[in-house]
């Protein structure tokens, strides 16, 4: 009876098995894990929530509500740290608590710390087991000295039995990555130094079992001097929590002296300092606090770091960051940081002279490549191209790319032949057009004129090149210049299928005779979305083009998820344009020179540079992070896909909404 109630509970369902596996982990009372199984499937078979049926982590795209009303960071802390410090003028001591108060670690959890651990000491599941040695200590102490306070000896005691890791070794390993990890909340840092300047008598308080003989270093090596005393729990057997520790730290106040603590747990650091005579102000947990927004379906460790980091960024305090900077924060860091990995790599791969970052969408790539690799600053070039450019000079050899490009996408789309004969530089054409079809320059281009139209431009295709020529020969200066001494260079676009190389390659070496391989590098290609969305697949077998992001070969799932039809492509490009209009083309001068000739500035760019402020903002935070680990992680494109799913999602359209004046297809692509 027992183990059928069991299957029927918990075996057929994965997602409820799951869920249950890990409260029953977490050491809850029979009673409670059953009660919680009981609520699991009552929501799903008759509420319906069919999302349980998936493990946890386990959903192909997960479906997180963004905080759509206003820039996430409006949540935060919002006082000033200079005025905090001011309020805290009136007290005579101030106490913190110093893990994620005056600390910050640079992945998610405390717990995760232990993962770094593992890794060096190559012991598999090592997390699991260091939270269970825990757990067996805290017991132990609790039957033999009443207390649960426990020391790191302590735990080692049980972990180095339960697992055979030397004891010295492993708390060595411990105590390294605990102190790698940790780095100095800058909201926290500024109230310090001014509570200093004023001599303010300051006290560090923390449930821990570091001691203070490591908690002094280890707040020095963050920039925090200057306190009174450390009290760690472990060294007195007693804790804020149960509040012994306030009772120690107000006999070492003196009579009469007021004190106000600071830390995130509402119940250790906020309650339990009121009800022992304290004032106490509660510091929101910046990972409690960003947790409903961080996206989960990334690799384990990339995915805590990049939760760490864009967590406290936002929810440190005393600062509302514009949604400018968010979007290009939170979704466009981790993608621009692994993208020029993949562009480096394959750098080396094809053994490219040059990198060539397009126009547009290559601005801020080059700048954060070369924040990345500055040894290489002089052989990344912001080239000028574009489709539209492109097309232009190349129509001689791609005539059907060309003709779809000014015509068939532009039909049944309420456009004048005279401005679309306009848009290919043509003007001197329309009147004989007009005639040849019997239409007037106001007609708009239909699928019931497109084949007269078509028919005609084809007719005089030998005109149409004529007016391109002399583009074509000031593309020959300007990428005559620009190649000079290379063998081949790597051409980097965001996408979507590859045309910018291909025809890059065309025109170098087949029209221009300059003798350099061209080799394409993409975010992203086309999606089964994308009409003909083969047509350059035999380019990603030869290895003439790479993605990043996915292909057909790569990441199927988001190659079947992009589609463009949804904007999916804009946003992607709203991360990366530059502040400037979109290439048109060279154009010859009369003293000689040539004219890269752009459209004007578009209206929304200090927008654009304020996205591209919030990339280059992660970027940093994460390349220091990496420095405190001691090595680089290695970004797959599926991960830096991840962070943008939510913003793609339609339940997420208000927050979309934020971003729509940005999307001007003609602007950004």
């Amino acid at each position: 009876m027992r183990e059928r109630l069991y299957r029927l509970l918990v075996g057929r369902i994965p997602g409820i098995r799951d869920r249950y596996i890990r409260v029953r982990k977490e050491h809850k009372g029979r009673l409670q894990a059953f009660l919680y199984l009981l609520w699991l499937n009552i929501q799903y078979y008759l509420f319906f929530r069919r999302s349980l049926k998936t493990p946890v982590g386990c959903a192909v795209y997960e479906e997180i509500p963004l905080f759509q009303h206003a820039p996430e960071s409006s949540r935060t802390w919002t006082e000033s740290p200079e005025d905090f410090a001011e309020r805290l003028k009136k007290y005579d001591v101030v106490s913190f608590d110093v893990f994620d108060t005056l600390l910050f670690r640079c992945c998610e959890q405390p717990t995760d710390v232990f993962y770094f651990v593992g890794m060096v000491l190559r012991y598999p599941d090592f997390k699991q087991m260091r939270v269970e040695a825990e757990r067996k200590a805290r017991k132990k102490k609790q039957l033999e000295n009443g207390t649960v306070e426990i020391t790191l000896s302590e735990l080692w005691d049980i972990l180095s039995k339960d697992t055979g890791i030397p004891k010295a070794e492993g708390m060595q390993a411990e105590l390294e990555w605990e102190k790698r990890c940790c780095y100095a909340n800058p909201y926290m840092q500024t109230v310090i130094r001014h509570l200093q300047k004023q001599k303010k008598r300051m006290f560090a308080v923390s449930d821990m079992y570091l001691g203070k003989q490591f908690l002094v270093p280890l707040l020095e090596s963050c920039g925090y001097t200057g306190f009174s005393d450390i009290l760690a729990s472990c060294d007195f057997g007693k804790s804020k929590c149960d509040g012994g520790l306030y009772q120690i730290l107000r006999e070492r106040l003196g009579d009469g002296k007021s004190c106000v603590h600071i830390g995130d747990h509402r119940y250790a650091d906020y309650f339990q300092a009121i009800r022992h005579g304290l004032a106490a102000f509660h510091y929101p947990n910046v990972n409690q606090m960003g947790a409903p927004y961080r996206v989960r379906d990334l690799s384990l460790m990339t995915g805590s770091i990049y939760r760490g980091l864009v967590n406290a960024r936002l929810y440190a305090g005393g600062e509302r960051i514009s949604r400018e900077y968010e979007y290009g924060y939170i979704y466009g860091g981790l993608f621009v940081i692994g993208y020029c990995r993949f562009i480096h790599a394959c750098r080396k791969q094809l053994a490219a002279d040059k990198i060539l970052f397009f126009s547009r969408d290559g601005w801020l790539l080059q700048k954060v490549y070369q924040v990345l690799y500055p040894a290489e600053k002089d052989d990344t070039v912001y080239a000028y191209w574009s489709r539209y450019a492109a097309v232009k000079l190349s129509a001689g050899y791609y005539r059907q790319e060309y003709l779809q490009r000014f015509l068939t996408h532009k039909a049944d789309q309420h456009i004048p032949l005279q401005k679309i004969v306009e848009s290919m530089e043509l003007s001197d054409m329309l009147d004989p057009l007009c005639r040849s079809v019997g239409a007037a320059p106001e007609t708009e281009l239909t699928n019931k004129n497109i084949k007269a139209v078509t028919d005609y431009f084809i007719k005089e295709y030998g005109q149409i090149l004529l007016h391109y020529k002399k583009q074509r020969e000031a593309g020959k200066i300007y990428y005559k210049q620009l190649l000079a001494g290379c063998r081949s260079v790597a051409a980097v676009d965001i996408g979507w299928a590859g045309s910018g190389a291909l025809m890059l390659d065309y025109m170098v070496n087949r029209e221009w005779k300059l003798s350099c391989s061209v080799f394409g590098i993409l975010a992203g290609t086309s999606s089964c979305y994308t009409p003909h969305s083969d047509s350059f697949e035999p380019f990603f077998t030869d290895g003439f083009l790479k993605s990043y992001l996915y292909s057909q070969q790569e990441n199927r799932d988001l190659w079947k998820y992009h589609d463009p039809a949804q904007k999916h492509n804009l946003y992607w490009e709203l991360l990366l344009g530059a502040p400037e209009g979109s290439f048109q083309g060279f154009y010859p001068r009369s003293d000689g020179s040539i004219e890269l000739r752009v459209k004007p500035l578009p209206e929304y760019a200090p927008q654009i540079r304020e996205i591209h402020k919030g990339a280059m903002g992660f970027v940093k935070q994460f390349l220091t992070a990496e420095q405190r680990l001691g090595f680089c992680f290695s970004i797959s494109g599926r991960d830096a896909y991840a962070p943008m799913i939510p913003v793609l999602n339609r339940k997420n359209k208000k927050f979309a909404e934020g971003l729509e004046a940005f999307l001007d297809e003609t602007n950004i692509g």
